[in-house]
């Protein structure tokens, strides 16, 4: 039974992980149709915030306040990614929408060139994230059942993340300019709401949860500048899979793909696990190919 929980556990904390990658992804992608390629870069430039915060931390504040890093190191990494994403955003990705292919592209090579600044900047071995005293050690249910904290704290902000995105999405002002504008451009315009200003802000806010996410993953092993690219192709099926512009989806995309993983895992290797998951998502968008959870839409049939 206690290795059953764990497993249970393992599961959950590996979903909310991805859910946690997959949810700026589910805003650029899912709400905005851009491919965004450089989500994992970031990731990657949220990690690398939390390291220069710890830095920070340790060269100036007293040793006292060491433990204190992460809960500044969390909006930092979002203002962080957000200000890369809006320079994104006013530079290229405005121009480019309608265009899903040309967008793949010039994100691809955006993410190349923010993986290099990273290595010029931060050198090409990876570094570490130093946890704070909180977040070691973990839970004990019983004998043989140990919760690690970090996992824990990962959930719960997983949960704080989705809910400030439910409700701004669904309960302000800003969140109903930003479905207008995805469902009807055109109508949402001639309603006197700048369109512009609200695709900026828009991926901007993607970007910044994606920094989140990175902020999150410098807890679990070391960072480099290649961190993103082992989890964009998870988050890429994670929103497909839930159903394109649905928050639910993406909830539910993550939870599937994670316990499956975990699942597969405690009977094979880590590889095949992958390529199992892989191939069940796959036969699965054969049978619904608009995901979990689809945007309902009327139509006129002539």
């Amino acid at each position: 039974m206690e290795l059953f929980f764990l497993q249970l556990f393992n599961g959950f904390s590996v979903s909310s992980i991805l859910l946690l990658v997959a949810l700026g992804l589910a805003v650029t992608f899912g709400l905005m149709n851009v491919i965004n390629m450089a989500h994992g870069e970031l990731i990657m430039i949220g990690a690398y915030t939390a390291y220069v915060v710890q830095n920070i931390f340790v060269a100036v504040l007293p040793k006292s306040l060491f433990s204190l890093y992460f809960v500044f190191a969390i909006p930092a990494s979002f203002i962080a990614a957000a200000l890369v994403g809006l320079i994104m955003e006013f530079v290229l990705i405005r121009f480019l929408y309608g265009r899903p292919l040309d967008s793949l592209l010039a994100t691809w090579g955006v993410g190349m060139m923010l993986q290099q600044a990273a290595r010029s900047v931060f050198g090409a071995p990876n570094v570490a994230v130093t946890s704070p005293e909180w977040l070691n050690g973990g839970l004990l249910i019983k004998v043989g059942l140990v919760l690690p904290y970090k996992r824990l704290f990962i959930l719960a902000l997983v949960a704080a993340v989705l809910t400030w995105m439910y409700v701004y999405i669904y309960r302000t002002r800003s969140g109903r300019n930003m479905r207008a504008v995805m469902q009807n451009r055109d109508m949402a315009a001639c309603l006197g709401i700048s369109t512009r200003r609200v695709d900026a802000a828009t991926f901007a806010i993607g970007s910044g949860i994606a920094g989140v996410a990175g902020c999150a993953l410098s807890l679990l092993g070391p960072i480099g500048p290649s961190l993103g690219t082992y989890y964009i192709v998870d988050a890429f099926m994670v929103v497909v899979l839930g159903g394109v512009g649905k928050l639910i989806g993406t909830i539910a995309g993550a939870a599937g793909i994670g316990l499956s993983n975990t699942l597969f895992e405690s009977w094979t290797t880590a590889s095949v696990a992958k390529v199992l998951v892989f191939a069940l998502v796959v036969a699965f968008l054969q049978w619904k190919p608009r995901g979990l959870a689809p945007v309902r839409s009327r139509a006129l049939d002539g």
